[in-house]
């Protein structure tokens, strides 16, 4: 029997922890996120029940975690498409998990399966929306007979003057 996916709930998990996650994805403190996602994994090991309320952590505390074989980027697209939430026994085959984080997908499993699923889905989402086409010529901000270093709005003020 096969579960559809509450896209619905998908978008919701993933907008929620992409807003986290971008939070503290910030370059002046490059250990934020990492600090961050540590943090929701401690909590969510300590009380798994947590994610009845804010089930937007176990994707948070997954984030950069979760390995997408490129095998199994197939069948996550092709599960995605087609609106599928994959059974246990074909999701468990498709992601790799760090041992250490092991624990926290167990604890996950075991409140509930279909969040842990779910979270994987949103994970992969992030992971390959993220994926662009380089711009075009026309809209980089760089080109190469324009020379590198330092510009001042006020230069061109001065200039104009």
């Amino acid at each position: 029997m096969t579960t559809a996916i509450d896209f619905e709930r998908i978008e919701q998990l993933k907008e929620d922890a992409y807003s986290n996650i971008e939070s503290y994805n910030d370059p002046d403190t490059p250990n934020a996120l990492e600090q961050f996602t540590s943090q929701m994994k401690a909590v969510l090991l300590a009380d798994p029940k947590l994610l009845a309320s804010v089930p937007e952590y176990l994707p948070i505390a997954l984030y950069d975690k979760v390995k997408f074989p490129p095998e199994a980027k197939i069948k996550w697209a092709q599960w995605i498409k087609e609106g599928i939430l994959p059974e246990w026994n074909e999701f468990k085959t498709t992601v790799a998990f760090n041992n250490s984080d092991i624990p926290l997908v167990l604890a996950a499993r075991g409140h509930s399966e279909t969040l842990l699923i779910e979270s994987c889905i949103v994970l992969f989402l992030l992971s390959n929306e993220n994926l662009s086409t380089p711009a075009s010529q026309d809209h980089n901000d760089y080109h190469e007979d324009e020379e590198e270093g330092y510009y001042n709005q006020f230069d061109e003020e001065e200039e104009e003057q």
